[in-house]
């Protein structure tokens, strides 16, 4: 399976974050910041580029054709996107996203295509449309290079899926220090049952969601006394990147600032040393212990919230104002600066659609009660 990767740089760029003009719309990509940053990207001899049919408020596959396709060689970058059950209702409607994604891409052809967040009720939807067998007529076309799927679910349930689907060729997992050793994300585990089944990873919320960009003052002391130049996000990206079977470490920037950070010290990957692994297992445990609400901030729960409520936001808020080892003015202000342009924790109507979609199967609704009490006045 290793020629399905052929990049030795295992830095990949995600473009579900990718910075915006207004912070309140999804959509508004900034598209000249973006372009630059897909400028560096390349220079610096990196080449993979993830996106999907409903990120960045369904534009982020828009803007991949006036920042890349449209301005670069084919064969000077690879690109993946993917098929999400949730909008898919017949085996027509797989054909209609796919043909649309060519041309909002400007792709004549995918180097990876994906069945999105494969988890135990969408694999019932992708087994009744026959999506498995679907893609894999798209790679005999020629329209795909290589198939797989993204998967948020259990070790066991991972292994059921590429038992019964031996032809997917590599797997994305969502995999970092944090969610190692969680018996909810199962990061080691479903790493274990790749590995088993040789299949290549590409790994997904490498920071979590920047939870592991902006670490409690102690966790990022740990690591500033072991190395002061490396940046704190370095070290879950370097995790990720360090295991044999990972592939590419895909990192959502938002800024440029970010890029050339990431770019920097993947450019020549040095993996975690003994010592090195020690402290983010420290860091992991010291973590877990401040976070309330493990939300990724993917947004997947905001597009079809009735009230329009920003639920990832009122989490990162949330969680920051509980962590104890801070003294930090209240995040109160921020959440009412923030509901004057969304819907407020409890204006939620328990319609349920955010747990429906939500990767990391979180008891959305509980939370935003917790998040309503909390900010309440």
């Amino acid at each position: 399976m290793g020629e399905i990767f052929t990049s030795k740089k295992k830095l990949g760029f995600g473009l579900m974050r990718l910075p915006l003009l207004d912070d309140t719309d999804a959509a508004s990509i900034d598209i000249e910041t973006t372009k630059k940053m897909v400028d560096a990207f390349i220079e610096r001899g990196f080449t993979y580029f993830d996106t999907a049919w409903m990120y960045c408020g369904f534009k982020s596959e828009n803007a991949v054709k006036e920042v890349l396709t449209d301005r670069y060689p084919r064969d000077s970058y690879t690109l993946a996107t993917k098929l999400h059950a949730g909008f898919i209702k017949t085996e027509e409607d797989c054909d209609k996203v796919f043909e649309e994604q060519r041309k909002k891409t400007g792709a004549e052809f995918f180097d990876y295509y994906l069945l999105h967040d494969m988890r135990q009720e969408h694999y019932k939807i992708y087994n009744e449309l026959d999506c498995f067998n679907w893609i894999a007529k798209k790679k005999e076309q020629g329209l795909v290079r290589h198939i797989g799927f993204s998967f948020h679910d259990s070790a066991q349930f991972l292994d059921k899926v590429l038992t019964e689907h031996p032809e997917m060729e590599f797997v994305q997992l969502q995999l970092n220090y944090l969610d190692w050793e969680s018996e909810a994300v199962q990061s080691r585990k479903c790493y274990e049952v790749a590995v088993k089944h040789g299949k290549p990873v590409i790994v997904m919320e490498p920071v979590k969601g920047g939870t592991l960009a902006q670490v409690p003052e102690n966790v990022e002391q740990l690591f500033k006394n072991y190395h002061p130049d490396m940046s704190v996000p370095s070290w879950a990206i370097r995790f990720a990147a360090s295991l044999d079977n990972v592939k590419i470490v895909l990192s959502g920037m938002s800024n440029m600032q970010q890029l050339e950070d990431n770019t920097g010290y993947m450019s020549e990957l040095v993996p975690l040393n003994a010592r090195e692994q020690e402290l983010v297992r420290s860091a992991g445990d010291m973590i877990n212990g401040n976070i309330t609400i493990p939300c990724t901030g993917c947004s997947y729960c905001t597009d079809g919230c009735p009230m329009n409520i920003a639920i990832p936001k009122y989490f990162a808020l949330y969680n920051e104002d509980r962590q104890e080892d801070k003294e930090q003015i209240s995040k109160a202000e921020d959440y009412d600066r923030i509901t004057a342009d969304f819907g407020k924790a409890g204006d939620c109507v328990e319609c349920g659609q955010c747990e429906d979609v939500c990767p990391q199967h979180l008891p959305v609704i509980k939370y935003l009660k917790d998040v309503a009490l909390h900010f309440g006045k």
